[in-house]
Protein backbone atom coordinates (compact mmCIF):
# COMPACT_ATOMS: atom_id res chain seq x y z
CA UNK A 1 0.00 0.00 0.00
CA UNK A 2 1.09 3.64 -0.80
CA UNK A 3 0.26 6.27 1.59
CA UNK A 4 0.09 9.76 0.61
CA UNK A 5 -1.01 13.12 2.15
CA UNK A 6 -2.06 14.66 -0.96
CA UNK A 7 -5.10 15.53 -0.93
CA UNK A 8 -6.00 15.91 -4.74
CA UNK A 9 -5.43 12.02 -4.64
CA UNK A 10 -8.42 11.68 -1.94
CA UNK A 11 -11.47 9.64 -2.93
CA UNK A 12 -13.92 12.14 -1.34
CA UNK A 13 -17.46 10.21 -2.28
CA UNK A 14 -15.47 6.68 -0.89
CA UNK A 15 -14.44 8.61 2.26
CA UNK A 16 -17.99 10.46 2.49
CA UNK A 17 -19.70 6.90 2.18
CA UNK A 18 -17.81 5.34 4.15
CA UNK A 19 -18.00 7.93 7.19
CA UNK A 20 -21.60 8.49 6.79
CA UNK A 21 -22.84 4.96 6.48
CA UNK A 22 -20.84 2.35 7.93
CA UNK A 23 -19.28 4.00 11.19
CA UNK A 24 -20.53 4.40 14.60
CA UNK A 25 -19.10 7.87 15.29
CA UNK A 26 -20.03 10.04 12.02
CA UNK A 27 -23.00 8.33 10.77
CA UNK A 28 -25.09 10.31 8.57
CA UNK A 29 -22.44 12.88 8.36
CA UNK A 30 -23.03 15.21 5.17
CA UNK A 31 -20.83 15.19 2.56
CA UNK A 32 -20.48 19.54 3.12
CA UNK A 33 -19.09 18.66 6.09
CA UNK A 34 -16.29 15.79 5.55
CA UNK A 35 -15.52 18.15 2.65
CA UNK A 36 -14.68 20.90 5.32
CA UNK A 37 -13.08 18.49 7.43
CA UNK A 38 -11.08 17.46 5.46
CA UNK A 39 -9.76 20.97 3.93
CA UNK A 40 -9.07 21.72 7.76
CA UNK A 41 -7.17 17.84 7.93
CA UNK A 42 -3.64 16.44 7.33
CA UNK A 43 -5.25 13.78 5.58
CA UNK A 44 -3.41 10.23 4.95
CA UNK A 45 -4.81 8.07 2.20
CA UNK A 46 -3.55 4.46 1.34
CA UNK A 47 -3.84 3.25 -1.86
CA UNK A 48 -3.39 0.02 -3.90
CA UNK A 49 -2.57 1.97 -7.52
CA UNK A 50 -4.72 4.22 -7.71
CA UNK A 51 -7.63 2.49 -5.72
CA UNK A 52 -7.87 4.57 -2.22
CA UNK A 53 -8.21 1.53 0.44
CA UNK A 54 -7.58 3.37 3.66
CA UNK A 55 -7.67 6.45 5.34
CA UNK A 56 -7.18 9.36 8.25
CA UNK A 57 -7.06 12.45 9.34
CA UNK A 58 -5.23 14.50 11.88
CA UNK A 59 -5.85 17.73 13.27
CA UNK A 60 -3.03 19.54 15.03
CA UNK A 61 -1.27 22.39 15.47
CA UNK A 62 2.20 20.95 14.70
CA UNK A 63 3.88 22.31 17.46
CA UNK A 64 2.42 20.60 20.70
CA UNK A 65 -0.56 18.54 20.30
CA UNK A 66 -2.66 16.20 17.33
CA UNK A 67 -5.64 14.18 17.19
CA UNK A 68 -6.04 11.26 15.09
CA UNK A 69 -9.40 10.23 13.75
CA UNK A 70 -11.60 8.74 11.10
CA UNK A 71 -9.53 6.10 10.98
CA UNK A 72 -10.44 3.03 8.81
CA UNK A 73 -9.64 0.57 5.97
CA UNK A 74 -12.15 -0.76 3.74
CA UNK A 75 -13.43 -4.12 4.85
CA UNK A 76 -11.84 -5.92 1.87
CA UNK A 77 -8.64 -4.70 2.72
CA UNK A 78 -8.52 -5.57 6.43
CA UNK A 79 -6.14 -8.19 8.02
CA UNK A 80 -3.66 -7.54 5.54
CA UNK A 81 -1.17 -5.12 7.84
CA UNK A 82 -2.98 -1.71 5.96
CA UNK A 83 -4.26 -0.44 9.29
CA UNK A 84 -0.58 -0.61 11.04
CA UNK A 85 1.13 1.15 7.70
CA UNK A 86 -1.16 3.62 7.82
CA UNK A 87 -0.51 4.05 11.48
CA UNK A 88 3.32 3.87 11.34
CA UNK A 89 3.29 6.46 8.51
CA UNK A 90 1.20 9.01 10.80
CA UNK A 91 3.29 8.65 13.45
CA UNK A 92 6.26 8.74 11.56
CA UNK A 93 5.10 12.13 9.72
CA UNK A 94 7.67 14.52 10.21
CA UNK A 95 5.24 17.80 11.27
CA UNK A 96 4.16 15.23 14.22
CA UNK A 97 7.19 14.75 15.75
CA UNK A 98 7.56 16.24 19.32
CA UNK A 99 3.71 16.96 20.37
CA UNK A 100 3.15 17.06 24.15
CA UNK A 101 -0.15 15.10 23.18
CA UNK A 102 -1.48 13.08 20.94
CA UNK A 103 -5.21 11.73 21.52
CA UNK A 104 -7.35 9.83 19.88
CA UNK A 105 -10.95 7.61 20.58
CA UNK A 106 -10.88 4.33 19.20
CA UNK A 107 -13.80 1.82 20.56
CA UNK A 108 -12.65 -1.48 18.58
CA UNK A 109 -9.05 -0.83 17.59
CA UNK A 110 -7.58 -0.06 20.94
CA UNK A 111 -4.93 -3.09 20.46
CA UNK A 112 -3.51 -1.35 17.30
CA UNK A 113 -2.80 1.97 18.68
CA UNK A 114 -1.45 0.80 22.04
CA UNK A 115 1.42 -0.81 19.65
CA UNK A 116 2.21 3.01 19.12
CA UNK A 117 2.30 4.11 22.52
CA UNK A 118 -1.13 5.00 22.57
CA UNK A 119 -2.60 4.54 26.63
CA UNK A 120 -5.49 5.26 28.46
CA UNK A 121 -5.34 9.22 29.84
CA UNK A 122 -3.14 9.37 32.84
CA UNK A 123 -5.09 11.68 34.33
CA UNK A 124 -9.24 11.05 32.93
CA UNK A 125 -10.50 13.10 35.45
CA UNK A 126 -8.53 16.19 33.95
CA UNK A 127 -10.61 15.87 30.42
CA UNK A 128 -13.50 17.14 29.40
CA UNK A 129 -15.81 17.05 26.57
CA UNK A 130 -19.01 18.02 24.40
CA UNK A 131 -20.16 15.05 23.15
CA UNK A 132 -22.76 15.03 20.76
CA UNK A 133 -22.72 11.16 19.17
CA UNK A 134 -25.90 11.90 16.94
CA UNK A 135 -25.65 15.13 15.80
CA UNK A 136 -25.70 13.98 11.62
CA UNK A 137 -28.47 11.70 12.51
CA UNK A 138 -31.79 13.03 10.96
CA UNK A 139 -35.15 13.14 13.27
CA UNK A 140 -38.60 12.79 12.36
Amino acid sequence: MHISTDQSLLDIPLIHDFLSQHTAWAKGIPLAIVERSLTHSLCFGGYLGSQQIAFARVISDYATYAYLMDVFVLPDYRGQGHSKQLVSAIMAYPDLQGLRRFMLASSDARGLYEKFGFKAPTKPETLMEINRPSIYQKTS
